[in-house]
């Protein structure tokens, strides 16, 4: 079965660029962020750390630069996710450009699930993992 891909928007300003005009590197990090909580849920996010005392925390990502983003670029941020095991989820984003041939930026990144004293547990059950 083809992974369902979930598209978020993120305009680019001009505080999201450096000196050459590009944007900064580490930006399209909060890009990525942004769009996974798009796909979990800002409601249920807040549910898990207000009422359980349960976050994510990123355990690894590693990204490859392509085509570097300009300031007025509007980005269509692709993703798509794989639960493995009991205690990740990795995801996966793409950064296209507009008119893109090929995705500006990739990134895989894993996320764990940390509770009270950010223990590792379980990723518990949510609907976007169904």
């Amino acid at each position: 079965m083809k992974p369902l891909v979930h598209h978020f928007t993120a305009q680019i300003y001009y505080e999201d660029t450096d000196h050459s005009g590009v944007v900064y590197h580490a930006n399209y990090l909060k890009f990525f962020e942004r769009a996974r909580e798009d796909v979990i849920g800002v409601d249920a996010l807040s549910r898990m750390w207000h009422k359980d005392g349960i976050g994510f925390a990123v355990y690894k990502a590693s990204l490859s630069y392509h085509d570097g983003a300009v300031f007025g670029d509007v980005l269509d941020i692709r993703t798509t996710w794989e639960k493995q095991g009991e205690y990740r989820v990795i995801f996966f984003h793409e950064a296209w450009r507009p008119e893109g041939k090929k995705p500006a930026v990739t990134c895989e990144l894993e996320l764990v699930c940390l509770g009270p004293g950010k223990k590792l547990i379980p990723i518990p059950t949510l609907e976007f993992l169904n």
